[in-house]
């Protein structure tokens, strides 16, 4: 028999806008939760039961807009969809007391973060940020729930992310760290992570940000990366891919890890730009492992937030 899964006495977050919305207990919490919900899923198919969430992209979406439609129907709720701008044909605060009325919870994946806190300012249901240009904490619980799995602790690790210090950068620095993991981020010049996020993670958690990927792989248990250019960015991709080259993970450059070492990745994968397919195809990758623990970590972030 499965053991109990043990129960805050209120919910630990009313939203999820950035990675600090959960508190270290609520983190471990939600990947104790979100094991149990993997290995029984049938204990939580009616947690949501009568519940319906909207899921608002205004960028495309596979793992995300899936995982979270499948997560929410799972647990025995179900959803709707709108795919397209917010806040251009009516105010974002109309958009918020719209959903609330008929919603119980929005999921928002979108350009801005500030649009993802309006949406929070205005609406009495719980908001999760689902991607913004500034944090993608959903994902990042996926990858802690993947280390997990693999190594069986996080406390202790250490985790190379190579490439732009972008949203997902931001995440596992405030996320990772705060869970004992240290976190490295070797950047080119130009295109480190912002420094205030930096600052806050380093309060918490091991942060090192360097522009030599080197330093960053060397005892690294897990080597990370992503696009070298992100949606809205595409104007920018002949320069980026000169910048990032030499951050490729490639066989040489995954070399510089321990022998043991993981890699992932978020997803969409460029092939042959940021990682080559020796990388992304060997049986040290885990990325499709992290792929599928997107489903199981936010059915327990919906669990907690709404169940």
């Amino acid at each position: 028999m499965a053991a109990p899964v043990r129960k805050f006495a209120q919910p630990p977050a009313r939203n999820l806008l950035s990675d600090l919305d959960l508190s270290v207990e609520a983190l471990h919490h939600l990947l104790e939760l979100a094991d149990h919900i993997k290995r029984t899923p049938s204990r939580f198919a009616k947690t949501l039961s009568g519940r319906y969430l909207s899921l608002l992209f205004e960028k495309p979406s596979l793992r995300t807009r899936l995982t979270f439609e499948l997560a929410i129907k799972q647990l025995g709720g179900d959803a709707v969809n709108y795919a397209g701008p917010i806040g251009e044909r009516e105010p974002v605060k109309d958009v918020a007391r719209n959903l609330e009325r008929w919603t119980q919870g929005i999921v928002a994946r979108v350009f801005a973060q500030s649009t993802i806190e309006e949406l929070a300012k205005w609406s009495r249901v719980p908001v999760i940020n689902a991607l913004s240009d500034r944090y993608h904490p959903c994902q990042i619980l996926a990858d802690m729930l993947t280390l997990q799995e693999h190594f069986g602790t996080l406390n202790g690790l250490k985790l190379a992310f190579v490439g732009d210090g972008n949203n997902v950068a931001h995440s596992l620095m405030l996320t990772a760290g705060r869970l004992g993991v240290q976190v490295a981020i070797a950047t080119p010049p130009g295109y480190a992570p912002d420094a205030a996020i930096v600052a806050q993670a380093a309060e918490a958690g091991a942060v090192t940000v360097t522009h030599d990927p080197a330093e960053a792989l060397a005892g690294a248990d897990t080597v990370y990366t992503d696009v070298w250019t992100s949606m809205g960015q595409e104007q920018e991709s002949a320069e980026r891919r000169r910048a990032f080259a030499p951050y490729q993970v490639n066989p040489a450059l995954f070399a510089l890890a321990k022998p043991e070492a993981i890699f992932l990745h978020c997803l969409p994968a460029k092939r042959g730009e940021e990682v080559t397919d020796e990388v992304m195809e060997s049986p040290r990758s885990a990325v499709f492992d992290q792929a599928e623990n997107r489903l199981h970590a936010q059915k327990a972030l919906l669990v907690m937030l709404l169940g």
